[in-house]
């Protein structure tokens, strides 16, 4: 009985999701760093971080982690230009998170909302101009977005994929005109979209306000994955939009403070053409050619293909999570660092 309840419960809950995937066991979500395929080096700690934790930074190692968090369709993106913000963001007056948050909810399922420090687009960290909204899994940026055109924002969520699509390509329609009372200016109703330069974005949590760690590991945190993907050629700032990097993002509370600092990074397929490459089968020659490609003009966008989500990340791991996580989509601490997340080229969730 006990278990036939259980069945229909998670029967509704991967409906409300709009789950067309499976949930994966933690050694089977993600690919696992492994010595033989990826070199003796591949679960090293960086040896000569520049940065690290204060000596009163401390958090919960012992508890479980995979498999908890609540599973989300799409996450999006505000951009505040802030890296801290009021306890809970629908509460930042006259925001679009706010907005959002008084607004009839998406239709293919749970969204998960985010301020982040993302730079307005009339540099201030004023909510009475339009602003920028990052919506994922897509990669697609809404432009010109304002808390009474949200119902517009809305529908191009409902039109975009959720982190359980298949891999297919992406048609957002590049301008929206939303439905709003006359004289309302023109300027003021159009919406544009446009696909995210970035092949991969880091999101660190930096809520001070919900917890001093976060805005403590933040700054340090970017700090650290700055130095290790600026050589690659990979690093870029908030106003950098050439093609083919990575983006840095401050975002609000994700949940699991006490496991801080929690890390999503969200991959395109094959983000840098290196997913397949045995690191620890070329000799040492070999390895220092292997660079990440460059986007090919032309390509299809699918959006992202991985969201993985990690926690007790520390300056030391950074190294790591560059070389592994982001530029291959594989995790070296599994068993200590992995909350969650998803992967749509293989049909597979945490959840």
């Amino acid at each position: 009985m006990a278990s036939g309840i259980k069945s229909l419960i998670n029967s509704a809950k991967a409906l409300y999701i709009g789950n067309s995937g499976s949930k994966a066991e933690l050694p089977d979500l993600f690919p696992v760093v492994d010595k033989e395929i990826d070199g003796e080096d591949c679960d090293h700690d960086c040896s000569n971080c520049v940065v690290q934790y204060p000596k009163s930074f401390k958090i919960d190692e012992t508890d479980a982690l995979y498999g908890f968090v609540k599973g989300w369709s799409t996450h999006v993106l505000v951009a505040t230009g802030k890296s801290d913000w009021v306890r809970d963001v629908a509460d930042e007056k006259g925001s679009i998170m706010q907005a959002i948050s008084h607004a009839k909810a998406p239709s293919n399922g749970r969204l998960m909302v985010s301020a982040s420090n993302i730079p307005t687009p009339h540099r201030t960290t004023s909510y009475s101009e339009p602003t920028t909204v990052l919506v994922l899994p897509a990669f697609a940026v809404v432009e010109n977005v304002t808390p009474a055109t949200v119902p517009t924002l809305v529908s191009i969520i409902n039109d975009s994929p959720t982190n359980t699509s298949p891999l297919e390509p992406i048609s957002i329609p590049p301008s929206m005109t939303a439905h709003l009372p006359e004289p309302t200016p023109a300027m003021l109703k159009d919406i544009t979209t446009r696909p995210s330069p970035h092949r991969a974005l880091i999101l660190l949590c930096s809520q001070k306000t919900r917890d001093a760690r976060c805005g403590q590991s933040a700054p340090l945190l970017r700090k650290e994955f700055q130095r290790h993907l600026a050589p690659l050629g990979l690093y870029r700032d908030l106003d950098d939009e050439r093609p083919g990097g990575v983006g840095i993002y401050f975002i609000s509370h994700v949940g699991g403070h006490k496991y801080s600092a929690n890390v999503m990074i969200y991959r395109r397929p094959d983000a840098f053409g290196l997913d397949e490459v045995e690191l620890g089968k070329l000799t040492e020659e070999e390895r220092q050619r292997v660079v990440p490609i460059k986007p090919q003009e032309g390509e299809d966008d699918l959006g992202a293909a991985q969201c993985i989500w990690l926690a007790r990340v520390k300056p030391e791991d950074c190294e790591g999570i560059v070389k592994f996580t982001v530029l291959q989509g594989k995790v070296v601490k599994p068993q200590s660092q992995l909350r969650g997340g998803f992967d749509r080229g293989r049909g597979l969730m945490s959840w």
